[in-house]
């Protein structure tokens, strides 16, 4: 059977593949930027790893290469502040992180404190799929720094962010 896009009970089936709401944040050398995903999953316990899909073209894949620390900043309910402020994204020259209160550790990247928690990772491999590249991050430390509920994204389409 060939599904077509164009199917609305297709896209409307896709769409509702349950993710969360993220804004990965990487590092390289004295630059930093951070970006708004939701394609995100553990995928392994040991060690624990976790998969992020990013979209083929997006400035900062080029700094996810094997051992490039990034973190995944995990977003509460209601968090639309960081939704406004990532969802236009950045350009790698841009700051980011104007506004926001960050922490800063040595050979991580950034860690927005007002984030329901974080999972700092190191690339561990990279693989393409279809328009997009697979990331898997070896997870070297987290947190979880409040007890609201994670926010749970479903999409309208599944052709669509």
């Amino acid at each position: 059977m060939n599904v077509q896009p164009e199917d609305p009970g297709f896209a409307l089936a896709l769409g509702r593949l349950p993710s969360g709401l993220f804004i990965l944040t990487a590092r390289q050398g004295e630059h930093e930027t951070g970006m708004l995903t939701s394609w995100v999953q553990q995928c392994s316990f040991e060690p624990p790893q976790v998969s992020v899909c990013v979209k083929r073209g997006r400035d900062v894949l080029p700094w996810l290469v094997m051992g490039a620390p990034f973190t995944l900043n995990i977003l509460a309910e209601g968090q639309t502040n960081f939704l406004s402020h990532f969802g236009k994204g950045f350009s790698l020259d841009e700051p980011a992180f104007t506004g926001l209160k960050v922490e800063r550790r040595d050979g991580e990247a950034p860690i927005l404190v007002d984030a329901l928690g974080y999972l700092c990772c190191r690339v561990n491999t990279r693989q393409p799929a279809g328009d997009h590249e697979i990331v898997i991050g070896t997870v070297v430390s987290g947190a979880a720094t409040a007890t609201a509920r994670p926010w749970v994204h479903i999409r309208k389409s599944g052709f669509r962010y």
